[in-house]
Protein backbone atom coordinates (compact mmCIF):
# COMPACT_ATOMS: atom_id res chain seq x y z
CA UNK A 1 0.00 0.00 0.00
CA UNK A 2 1.16 3.38 -0.81
CA UNK A 3 0.77 5.71 1.41
CA UNK A 4 0.61 9.81 0.44
CA UNK A 5 1.55 11.98 2.68
CA UNK A 6 -1.59 14.05 2.60
CA UNK A 7 -2.69 10.70 4.42
CA UNK A 8 -0.10 11.48 7.56
CA UNK A 9 -0.44 13.87 10.16
CA UNK A 10 1.45 16.92 9.60
CA UNK A 11 5.37 16.98 10.43
CA UNK A 12 4.38 20.06 12.69
CA UNK A 13 1.55 18.05 14.62
CA UNK A 14 4.10 15.19 15.56
CA UNK A 15 6.21 17.82 16.84
CA UNK A 16 3.96 19.67 18.84
CA UNK A 17 2.87 16.55 20.25
CA UNK A 18 6.52 15.43 21.04
CA UNK A 19 7.09 18.61 22.99
CA UNK A 20 3.77 18.95 24.48
CA UNK A 21 4.62 15.44 25.97
CA UNK A 22 8.07 15.68 27.53
CA UNK A 23 6.56 18.83 28.92
CA UNK A 24 3.61 16.80 30.46
CA UNK A 25 6.03 14.70 31.84
CA UNK A 26 7.75 17.38 33.28
CA UNK A 27 4.91 19.06 34.87
CA UNK A 28 3.14 15.98 36.36
CA UNK A 29 6.54 14.43 37.58
CA UNK A 30 6.58 17.98 40.23
CA UNK A 31 3.97 15.91 41.77
CA UNK A 32 4.39 12.35 41.05
CA UNK A 33 8.03 10.47 41.59
CA UNK A 34 8.79 8.00 39.21
CA UNK A 35 6.38 6.20 37.36
CA UNK A 36 7.27 7.75 33.99
CA UNK A 37 5.66 4.92 32.10
CA UNK A 38 2.59 5.20 33.76
CA UNK A 39 2.93 9.17 33.04
CA UNK A 40 3.35 8.53 29.22
CA UNK A 41 0.55 5.91 28.81
CA UNK A 42 -1.78 8.84 30.47
CA UNK A 43 -0.57 11.31 28.06
CA UNK A 44 -1.44 8.52 25.38
CA UNK A 45 -4.86 8.24 27.07
CA UNK A 46 -5.60 12.39 26.80
CA UNK A 47 -4.18 11.94 22.76
CA UNK A 48 -7.00 9.28 22.78
CA UNK A 49 -9.81 10.79 24.53
CA UNK A 50 -9.69 7.85 26.39
CA UNK A 51 -10.56 7.11 29.92
CA UNK A 52 -8.51 5.92 33.10
CA UNK A 53 -9.11 3.58 35.61
CA UNK A 54 -6.46 3.79 38.60
CA UNK A 55 -6.54 1.37 41.30
CA UNK A 56 -4.19 0.80 43.73
CA UNK A 57 -3.82 0.32 47.76
CA UNK A 58 -4.40 3.79 49.43
CA UNK A 59 -1.73 6.34 49.40
CA UNK A 60 0.32 5.67 46.53
CA UNK A 61 -0.99 8.46 44.44
CA UNK A 62 -3.77 8.06 42.51
CA UNK A 63 -5.86 11.32 43.62
CA UNK A 64 -2.74 13.33 43.18
CA UNK A 65 -1.88 11.79 39.53
CA UNK A 66 -5.40 12.32 38.33
CA UNK A 67 -5.61 15.83 39.81
CA UNK A 68 -1.74 16.61 38.57
CA UNK A 69 -3.07 15.59 35.19
CA UNK A 70 -6.17 17.63 35.09
CA UNK A 71 -4.13 20.47 36.31
CA UNK A 72 -2.08 20.26 33.05
CA UNK A 73 -5.01 20.91 30.44
CA UNK A 74 -6.52 24.44 30.31
CA UNK A 75 -10.31 22.93 30.64
CA UNK A 76 -12.87 22.52 33.19
CA UNK A 77 -11.84 20.66 36.11
CA UNK A 78 -14.92 18.84 38.22
CA UNK A 79 -14.49 16.32 41.00
CA UNK A 80 -16.92 13.51 42.08
CA UNK A 81 -16.63 12.21 44.96
CA UNK A 82 -18.71 8.74 44.95
CA UNK A 83 -20.22 7.52 48.51
CA UNK A 84 -23.58 4.35 48.29
CA UNK A 85 -25.58 7.54 48.71
CA UNK A 86 -24.72 9.58 46.03
CA UNK A 87 -27.72 9.80 43.09
CA UNK A 88 -27.36 9.90 38.97
CA UNK A 89 -28.99 13.14 39.27
CA UNK A 90 -26.03 14.80 41.43
CA UNK A 91 -23.77 13.89 38.47
CA UNK A 92 -25.61 14.60 35.45
CA UNK A 93 -27.56 17.51 36.58
CA UNK A 94 -30.95 18.36 37.20
CA UNK A 95 -33.81 20.76 36.11
CA UNK A 96 -34.69 22.94 38.81
CA UNK A 97 -38.19 25.61 38.63
CA UNK A 98 -37.06 29.17 38.53
CA UNK A 99 -39.47 31.48 40.17
CA UNK A 100 -38.53 34.38 38.86
CA UNK A 101 -38.99 32.91 35.33
CA UNK A 102 -41.76 30.65 36.23
CA UNK A 103 -39.71 28.16 33.74
CA UNK A 104 -38.05 25.09 34.48
CA UNK A 105 -34.07 25.39 34.10
CA UNK A 106 -31.00 22.88 33.68
CA UNK A 107 -28.45 22.67 36.52
CA UNK A 108 -25.09 21.38 35.29
CA UNK A 109 -23.75 18.09 37.09
CA UNK A 110 -20.33 17.73 37.91
CA UNK A 111 -19.60 15.18 34.98
CA UNK A 112 -20.06 18.44 32.80
CA UNK A 113 -16.56 19.34 32.20
CA UNK A 114 -13.40 18.40 30.30
CA UNK A 115 -11.82 16.68 33.14
CA UNK A 116 -13.79 14.52 35.49
CA UNK A 117 -12.05 12.85 38.98
CA UNK A 118 -14.81 10.16 39.62
CA UNK A 119 -13.08 9.22 42.84
CA UNK A 120 -13.75 5.46 44.75
CA UNK A 121 -16.14 4.79 41.91
CA UNK A 122 -16.30 1.34 43.56
CA UNK A 123 -18.45 3.18 46.65
CA UNK A 124 -20.91 4.32 44.51
CA UNK A 125 -24.36 2.12 44.16
CA UNK A 126 -24.81 0.12 40.21
CA UNK A 127 -27.29 2.68 39.84
CA UNK A 128 -25.43 5.54 39.85
CA UNK A 129 -22.47 3.82 37.97
CA UNK A 130 -24.52 3.53 35.22
CA UNK A 131 -25.21 6.95 34.75
CA UNK A 132 -21.39 7.32 33.68
CA UNK A 133 -21.95 4.93 30.66
CA UNK A 134 -23.43 7.41 28.36
CA UNK A 135 -20.98 9.92 29.49
CA UNK A 136 -18.54 8.03 28.76
CA UNK A 137 -19.04 6.41 25.43
CA UNK A 138 -21.72 8.67 23.89
CA UNK A 139 -19.91 12.10 25.63
CA UNK A 140 -23.63 13.33 26.70
CA UNK A 141 -25.83 13.07 29.22
CA UNK A 142 -29.68 12.84 29.45
CA UNK A 143 -31.47 14.53 31.96
CA UNK A 144 -35.65 14.80 31.85
CA UNK A 145 -35.83 13.42 28.45
CA UNK A 146 -33.43 16.05 26.99
CA UNK A 147 -29.99 15.29 26.02
CA UNK A 148 -26.95 17.68 26.74
CA UNK A 149 -23.61 17.20 24.70
CA UNK A 150 -20.38 17.20 26.89
CA UNK A 151 -17.29 19.85 25.98
CA UNK A 152 -14.74 17.80 23.70
CA UNK A 153 -11.98 16.54 24.81
CA UNK A 154 -14.15 14.57 27.55
CA UNK A 155 -12.24 12.09 29.77
CA UNK A 156 -12.79 10.49 32.91
CA UNK A 157 -10.36 9.29 35.26
CA UNK A 158 -11.78 7.40 37.90
CA UNK A 159 -9.82 5.86 41.42
CA UNK A 160 -10.86 2.51 43.28
CA UNK A 161 -9.07 1.10 46.19
CA UNK A 162 -8.95 -2.52 45.70
CA UNK A 163 -8.44 -3.42 49.52
CA UNK A 164 -11.48 -2.24 51.51
CA UNK A 165 -14.39 -4.52 50.07
CA UNK A 166 -16.82 -3.30 52.78
CA UNK A 167 -19.36 -0.99 51.20
CA UNK A 168 -18.63 -0.94 47.54
CA UNK A 169 -20.28 -2.11 44.84
CA UNK A 170 -17.88 -4.09 41.79
CA UNK A 171 -17.43 -2.32 38.12
CA UNK A 172 -20.18 -4.34 35.73
CA UNK A 173 -17.98 -5.95 32.78
CA UNK A 174 -19.97 -3.02 30.39
CA UNK A 175 -18.49 -0.05 32.46
CA UNK A 176 -15.05 -1.38 32.87
CA UNK A 177 -14.89 -2.10 28.84
CA UNK A 178 -15.05 1.89 28.33
CA UNK A 179 -12.41 2.70 30.55
CA UNK A 180 -9.12 2.69 27.80
CA UNK A 181 -6.43 1.92 30.48
CA UNK A 182 -6.24 0.59 33.87
CA UNK A 183 -2.98 1.62 35.67
CA UNK A 184 -1.69 0.31 38.76
CA UNK A 185 0.57 2.99 40.65
CA UNK A 186 2.75 0.67 42.86
CA UNK A 187 4.80 1.49 45.97
CA UNK A 188 7.72 4.18 45.18
CA UNK A 189 11.60 2.38 45.15
CA UNK A 190 13.50 3.94 48.19
CA UNK A 191 15.16 6.28 46.48
CA UNK A 192 11.78 8.23 44.80
CA UNK A 193 10.12 7.66 48.51
CA UNK A 194 12.95 9.59 49.71
CA UNK A 195 12.79 12.07 47.08
CA UNK A 196 9.48 12.56 47.50
CA UNK A 197 9.81 12.90 51.49
CA UNK A 198 12.28 15.80 50.26
CA UNK A 199 9.87 17.32 47.61
CA UNK A 200 7.03 17.90 50.20
CA UNK A 201 8.31 18.81 53.17
CA UNK A 202 7.65 22.43 52.85
CA UNK A 203 5.89 22.57 49.47
CA UNK A 204 3.20 21.46 47.78
CA UNK A 205 3.49 21.09 44.18
CA UNK A 206 0.37 20.32 43.15
CA UNK A 207 -1.03 23.95 44.26
CA UNK A 208 1.35 25.14 41.86
CA UNK A 209 0.98 23.07 39.01
CA UNK A 210 0.27 24.95 35.43
CA UNK A 211 -1.39 24.34 32.44
CA UNK A 212 0.57 22.78 29.72
CA UNK A 213 -1.69 23.06 26.65
CA UNK A 214 -5.46 24.28 25.90
CA UNK A 215 -8.78 22.17 25.36
CA UNK A 216 -8.67 23.22 21.76
CA UNK A 217 -4.93 22.42 20.51
CA UNK A 218 -5.47 19.27 22.45
CA UNK A 219 -8.36 18.01 20.37
CA UNK A 220 -6.05 19.53 17.41
CA UNK A 221 -3.80 17.04 18.55
CA UNK A 222 -6.44 14.25 18.95
CA UNK A 223 -7.21 14.69 15.20
CA UNK A 224 -3.31 14.26 14.39
CA UNK A 225 -2.90 11.15 16.70
CA UNK A 226 -5.67 9.63 14.56
CA UNK A 227 -3.48 10.03 11.33
CA UNK A 228 -0.85 7.84 12.26
CA UNK A 229 -0.43 4.93 9.95
CA UNK A 230 -1.04 1.09 11.01
CA UNK A 231 0.39 -1.29 7.84
CA UNK A 232 -2.34 -4.08 7.81
CA UNK A 233 0.32 -6.64 9.24
CA UNK A 234 0.17 -4.78 12.50
CA UNK A 235 -3.32 -4.54 12.23
CA UNK A 236 -3.66 -8.10 11.51
CA UNK A 237 -1.54 -8.22 15.09
CA UNK A 238 -4.03 -6.45 16.99
CA UNK A 239 -6.57 -8.57 15.64
CA UNK A 240 -5.24 -11.96 16.47
CA UNK A 241 -4.24 -10.64 20.23
CA UNK A 242 -7.88 -10.01 20.81
CA UNK A 243 -9.69 -13.29 19.02
CA UNK A 244 -6.67 -15.16 21.31
CA UNK A 245 -8.43 -14.08 24.50
CA UNK A 246 -11.65 -15.17 23.07
CA UNK A 247 -10.50 -18.57 22.46
CA UNK A 248 -8.22 -18.91 26.11
CA UNK A 249 -9.16 -21.65 28.00
CA UNK A 250 -8.59 -19.59 31.31
CA UNK A 251 -11.00 -17.06 29.71
CA UNK A 252 -14.53 -16.74 30.29
CA UNK A 253 -14.95 -13.32 28.77
CA UNK A 254 -12.27 -12.08 26.02
CA UNK A 255 -11.62 -8.79 24.66
CA UNK A 256 -14.51 -7.39 22.80
CA UNK A 257 -14.03 -5.41 19.48
CA UNK A 258 -14.17 -2.19 21.26
CA UNK A 259 -11.22 -3.38 22.93
CA UNK A 260 -9.78 -3.90 19.63
CA UNK A 261 -10.25 -0.08 18.63
CA UNK A 262 -9.12 0.49 21.89
CA UNK A 263 -5.90 -1.05 21.60
CA UNK A 264 -5.09 0.63 18.09
CA UNK A 265 -5.75 4.06 19.05
CA UNK A 266 -3.21 3.82 21.98
CA UNK A 267 -1.19 2.29 19.84
CA UNK A 268 -1.35 5.25 17.20
CA UNK A 269 -1.21 7.37 20.41
CA UNK A 270 2.00 5.78 21.78
CA UNK A 271 3.68 6.00 18.07
CA UNK A 272 3.37 9.40 17.80
CA UNK A 273 4.68 10.06 21.67
CA UNK A 274 7.83 8.58 20.36
CA UNK A 275 8.03 11.24 17.10
CA UNK A 276 6.94 8.38 14.50
CA UNK A 277 3.91 8.51 12.45
CA UNK A 278 3.77 4.73 12.03
CA UNK A 279 2.86 1.92 14.68
CA UNK A 280 5.40 -0.72 15.52
CA UNK A 281 4.19 -4.00 17.19
CA UNK A 282 6.29 -2.95 19.79
CA UNK A 283 3.89 -0.38 20.59
CA UNK A 284 1.02 -3.24 20.71
CA UNK A 285 2.75 -5.49 22.96
CA UNK A 286 3.68 -2.21 25.85
CA UNK A 287 -0.51 -1.50 25.45
CA UNK A 288 -1.59 -4.97 25.50
CA UNK A 289 -1.90 -5.50 29.50
CA UNK A 290 -2.91 -1.80 30.28
CA UNK A 291 -5.80 -2.08 27.45
CA UNK A 292 -7.06 -5.61 27.51
CA UNK A 293 -6.61 -7.04 30.98
CA UNK A 294 -9.61 -5.21 32.86
CA UNK A 295 -11.80 -5.83 29.94
CA UNK A 296 -11.39 -10.16 30.74
CA UNK A 297 -12.68 -12.60 32.76
CA UNK A 298 -10.99 -15.49 34.26
CA UNK A 299 -12.68 -18.94 34.99
CA UNK A 300 -12.96 -19.65 37.94
CA UNK A 301 -11.13 -23.24 37.74
CA UNK A 302 -8.09 -20.58 36.36
CA UNK A 303 -8.37 -17.65 39.20
CA UNK A 304 -8.33 -20.75 41.90
CA UNK A 305 -4.98 -21.92 40.45
CA UNK A 306 -3.45 -17.94 40.98
CA UNK A 307 -3.76 -17.88 36.92
CA UNK A 308 -4.62 -13.97 36.38
CA UNK A 309 -5.19 -11.53 33.13
CA UNK A 310 -1.86 -10.14 33.21
CA UNK A 311 -0.67 -13.76 32.60
CA UNK A 312 -3.16 -15.06 30.14
CA UNK A 313 -2.33 -11.64 27.94
CA UNK A 314 1.53 -12.22 28.35
CA UNK A 315 1.23 -16.30 26.84
CA UNK A 316 -1.07 -15.01 24.16
CA UNK A 317 2.13 -12.68 23.23
CA UNK A 318 4.79 -15.19 23.62
CA UNK A 319 2.80 -17.24 20.97
CA UNK A 320 0.79 -15.14 18.43
CA UNK A 321 3.05 -14.61 15.78
CA UNK A 322 4.94 -11.03 15.84
CA UNK A 323 4.71 -9.34 12.08
CA UNK A 324 7.85 -8.53 10.59
CA UNK A 325 8.64 -5.57 7.47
Amino acid sequence: MTIRPEQLPPEQDMLRIRQVATRFRQNVGTVIVGRTDIVELCFAALLCEGHILMEDVPGVGKTSLARAIARSIDGSFRRIQCTPDLLPSDVTGVHLFNQKTCEFEFRPGPVIAHIVLVDEINRATPRTQSCFLECMQERQVTADLETIALPRPFMLIATQNPIELEGTFVLPEAQLDRFLLKLPMGYPSETEEFELLQRFQDAKPLEVIESIITAAELESLQAACRRIYIEDSVRTYITAICRATRQDAGLRLGASPRASLALQQASQALAAINGRDFVLPDDVKKLAIPVLAHRLIMETSASVHGLTADAVIERILSTVPVPVS
